[in-house]
């Protein structure tokens, strides 16, 4: 069955976006239960604001943008900043310092940040599709991370940029995958990417991530 997320375009079809989101935040206690630890309940605004960052990824498809292009950091910025605030303009100046210490963070850093996300895209270009949207995620998300805050929100709406752009489905969080995305997402929170263990843990989380993303894409 084809993922309702998806239209045979690289536009994202935000209502489905939503709904499916929403049927997640209404089976959150039973998603819970089902893990071996315990993740923080989706507020109302953790998911309008994922909602938006999908919206914002539609935007740079449809304008044909490169997101690993120089000059096109900002975006990425942006959608870190879509997860965390949406696009409320009171949210945004209440998080102002927040913001500019994440501009700052992610400019600065060379073990992590801008430079290294755009160095290792540039390596892995020649990955299946499926490769590169799961190492993008584990470099965001694994330590040292990307940005100060939101980084598994964020590094979702960039795996289902680079997915949507090669027409196939964005990854969305389901009932069906909750539970596999979580796990695989808290080991790679976990794994410093380059310490010994996770020279051989993240090579493994990667092939499963490649695995959710596949299933998801045929469901």
């Amino acid at each position: 069955m084809e993922n309702p997320a998806y239209k045979q375009s690289p536009c994202i079809d935000l209502q489905s976006v939503e709904a499916s989101l929403r049927e997640v935040q209404l089976k959150f206690p039973m998603i819970n239960r089902a893990l071996g630890f315990t993740r923080e309940w989706m507020e109302d605004e953790v998911v309008d604001n994922l909602v938006s960052g999908y919206a914002l990824v539609s935007q740079l498809l449809e304008a044909n943008v490169e997101l690993f292009a120089l000059g096109s950091s900002a975006h990425l910025l942006e959608l870190n900043t879509r997860v965390l605030c949406g696009t409320d303009e009171q949210n945004r100046r209440e998080y102002k310092k927040h913001i500019e210490a994440t501009d700052r963070y992610f400019y600065g850093r060379t073990d992590g940040g801008i430079q290294d996300l755009m160095e290792w895209y540039a390596l892995h270009r020649h990955e299946t599709v499926w490769q590169r949207a799961a190492g993008i995620y584990i470099r965001i998300v694994s330590e040292p991370q990307v940005f100060i805050e939101g980084n598994d929100r964020t590094a979702t709406l960039v795996m289902s940029y680079i997915l949507a752009k090669e027409r196939q489905p964005p990854f969305v969080l389901r009932t069906a995958n909750a539970k596999p995305y979580f796990e695989i997402s808290a080991l790679i929170k976990k794994s410093p990417r380059n310490s010994l263990g996770s020279l051989l843990l993240l090579p493994r989380l990667k092939s499963r991530m490649v695995g959710l993303l596949k299933d998801q894409a045929s469901q």
